[in-house]
């Protein structure tokens, strides 16, 4: 039995790393709590679903142990849900002495209207239905040291100084999101992003073009709304829209509620990090603020950066924080001078803790990279091929310069990737696009590390912790250690080569054990799995057939045509040539019918004569190796084999007989005579798509069981279809559509 909760605590974000550690805390250190979370439904899982998800997470391991089979019984009768989202919050019904608010955004640059709808709509909303209750809990907000924006020297545990209306910045940024939107629907800024949409995806279909061009509208919508929060924020002298939004959360709190008389206290954590002691050392729960700069240098990604040798890098670890707001919520609401003021008390002035190390234990930035450094010289992280990934050492430059040799490297790589884009695809090209993608994928991460972190890496600001000692000070005598939180008791060095990093490093190759995982689940398997509701379906040109359909037309006119007419021919297709191009790279449909009507006038029986013979022995010939045993492994497994091609059928009667089926075109003919018309639009791109979609729904097939081939990125649109989409000797853009995909690329060259 436990004991009868004396203490009830609503507790927000607590499926966040901050909240479920505070939740933890409470229940395995205090018997006399009870906590209702505030938690919303996401998708189909329920706001209780998700809450009893969290003891099985590890933050709950230790306590699962020690209770053994009794701790789902008592989770479940120490803590309630209260199901909704923070902005639009139900009444508060239930009395409660204590309310945690710690949900927050954590990201830096989230979109303006995101960031004031969960920072400060949240703040509201909570409040609000708080005082709608007639309830005077103690509230305890979690925010953050940053607040106080850019500044430099002592900054004390008090109120911000600031004169921000944080009502007017609300409305303003949740309008901003309809005004954003509203102006990436202009006529102008619309037709620039079907063009760019066009260059990119025409060979995919219309409605390629349109799904790519909306999906670009959508990102330019996003993107204005990070740089006009960023800008925004910067505007009024903060770093960044999350320390600004949390300053004016700070600020609905004080004025909503400490301004009607009630309790608050403002605690305030630095960088959260991994936990020195508790619920185990080195608990963290996925990549915090500093450790995507830490993994990038471990990873070779970051040459050099602008930061402050001497700048304080003020970190904390996350149990320090709990323990704080922990002993607030047991303990009470503090004067000033640290007595607890009960419920009741006139007007008590709010009470602000920062949970920092800057002042009484700094850890200077030199000192966090030596750290770092010595740790992955002595523990390197294995590349992709198994190899140590060696670490640079930095000399910390001018910012400056770092700049100037970052944009130089970002205009390089975007002339590299315009050449690219104009080569023809091999082997090796596509090796150049791959290394040009890594190259232009790290320089962005650069850019975002530099435009991040450089704040937190100079900073020249030093968080007061007088309070906050104080708190730590009034412990009951006797109190373990893992509940206390005296910032002067952590060794750094021992923090970082003992808890922090091996921790850190463990989880990175957790997530590459899932990725490598998920690899060789999604990795082409050579025994194929039997089943008569499956697809294999092959492009021709390209793919199947190391040729073309200019090619094929070449050989046949090469053959047919007496000597005196060949040259005339020949020069005539060499000046038709940029025509062709053209079409081919706007759509691979107008390049068919374009090309088709070269053979207006060509008997129907010549063609089929040497497609019986010489031609059709050439195109034989010009079946690549790989798809000879691609085609016999699916139909060794009775999948259904279809060959579709947007040529006409009389030029691939020679392969009929390596499938179950062929698909292609057909050409008018009159009084035995090619009129140059199809008689049918080209089976290519979306076209093929739908036809493939009524295809399998007639036959009962399965396209998530199916596979597809093709090697033109105008196949894309028909191969994400399929459940597993192969792509063959490529061009460059279906290459760079594969490696962003994951789908497998093959060289049926030879193999």
């Amino acid at each position: 039995m436990t004991e009868t909760p004396t203490t009830r605590v609503l507790l927000t974000g607590a499926t966040g790393f901050l909240g479920q550690a505070v939740l933890e805390r409470l229940l395995s250190a205090h018997d006399g709590v009870h906590v209702t979370a505030v938690v919303r439904p996401k998708g189909s899982t329920s706001g209780a679903q998700r809450l009893r998800q969290l003891l099985r997470k590890p933050a709950f391991r230790t306590w699962r142990e020690t209770m053994g089979e009794r701790a789902e019984q008592i989770f479940a009768e120490r803590t309630a849900v209260l199901e909704g989202d923070l902005s639009a919050l139900a009444g508060i019904t239930e009395p409660f002495d204590v309310v945690i608010h710690s949900a927050s955004t954590v990201s830096f640059d989230p979109p303006i209207h995101e960031a004031f709808s969960t920072n400060v709509g949240g703040a509201i909303g909570l409040y609000d239905a708080l005082l709608s209750s007639g309830q005077d809990p103690h509230v305890i907000h979690v925010s953050t040291c940053y607040v106080g924006g850019i500044a430099k020297g002592l900054r004390p545990e008090a109120p911000v100084d600031h004169d921000v209306d944080w009502a007017a910045e609300f409305d303003a940024a949740l309008r901003a999101r309809a005004e954003a939107d509203m102006a990436s629907r202009t006529p102008e800024r619309l037709q620039a992003l079907i063009d760019d949409a066009t260059a990119g995806h025409g060979k995919e279909g219309p409605k390629s073009v349109a799904r790519a061009a909306e999906a670009a509208r959508e990102e330019w919508v996003r993107t204005r709304l990070v740089e006009y929060g960023r800008t925004r924020a910067q505007s009024l002298g903060w770093t960044d829209i999350y320390t600004f939004t949390k300053a004016l959360g700070e600020r609905v709190a004080e004025q909503k509620w400490a301004g009607a008389g009630h309790r608050l206290s403002v605690v305030r954590p630095s960088i959260i990090e991994s936990a020195l002691r508790h619920p185990y050392p080195g608990w963290i729960d996925g990549y915090k603020v500093a450790d995507p700069l830490i993994m990038a240098y471990a990873k070779g990604a970051l040459p050099e950066f602008p930061g402050l040798p001497d700048s304080v890098l003020d970190v904390i670890p996350v149990d320090f924080v709990v323990n704080a707001i922990v002993a607030l919520a047991v303990g009470g609401h503090r004067d000033p001078s640290g007595t607890p003021t009960p419920a009741g008390t006139e007007a008590p002035a709010p009470g602000f803790y920062q949970v920092c190390s800057g002042a009484s234990n700094p850890l200077p930035f030199h000192q966090m990279y030596e750290n770092v450094l010595a740790f992955f010289t002595a523990h390197p992280i294995q590349d992709d091929e198994g190899n140590p990934i060696r670490v640079p050492e930095w000399k910390f430059p001018a910012n400056n310069a770092v700049e100037r040799s970052l944009a130089v490297k970002e205009k390089l790589s975007a002339v590299g990737g315009k050449l690219t884009a104009a080569l023809p695809a091999t082997s090796r090209t596509r090796e150049w696009a791959n290394s040009m993608h890594k190259m232009q994928s790290g320089l962005g991460s650069l850019r975002t590390y530099v435009d991040l972190y450089q704040s937190y890496t100079r900073t020249e600001m030093i968080f007061d912790d007088a309070r906050t000692r104080q708190l730590n000070d009034s412990l009951p005598a006797g109190t373990p250690e893992d509940r206390t939180f005296d910032v002067r008791s952590i060794d750094w060095t021992d923090y970082w080569q003992n808890v922090h990093l091996p921790a850190l490093t463990e989880m990175t190759k957790a997530y590459g054990r899932l990725r490598a995982a998920s690899r060789r689940r999604n990795a082409p398997r050579r025994t194929l799995r039997e089943g008569t509701d499956v697809l294999a379906v092959f492009d021709l040109e390209g793919t199947v057939l190391n040729s073309t359909v200019i090619h094929q037309y070449l050989q046949l006119r090469r053959r047919t045509l007496g000597l005196a007419k060949w040259p005339a021919e020949a020069v005539d297709l060499v000046s038709s040539a940029p025509t062709y191009l053209k079409a081919e790279k706007r759509d691979r449909g107008e390049f068919i019918r374009a090309f088709m009507r070269r053979y207006e006038g060509v008997p129907a029986r010549i063609v089929r004569d040497q497609v019986a013979g010489p031609l059709g022995r050439d195109m034989r010939r010009l079946l690549r190796p790989g798809a000879l045993a691609r085609i016999e492994e699916h139909r060794a497994a009775g999948h259904r084999t279809v060959l579709v091609t947007g040529s006409i059928d009389l030029l691939v009667e020679p392969l009929a007989h390596l499938f179950d089926e062929v698909v292609a075109g057909r050409m008018d003919e009159r009084d035995g005579v090619m009129t140059g018309y199809l008689a049918t639009p080209p089976l290519v791109d979306e076209a093929r798509a739908q036809w493939l979609k009524k295809y399998a729904e007639r036959g009962g097939y399965d396209l998530t069981r199916s596979y597809g081939y093709g090697d033109s990125h105008a196949d894309a649109s028909w191969l994400v279809l399929m459940g597993h989409p192969y792509t063959v000797n490529p061009d460059l853009p279906l290459y760079r559509l594969a490696k962003k995909n994951h789908w497998p690329i093959e060289d049926w060259k030879t193999v």
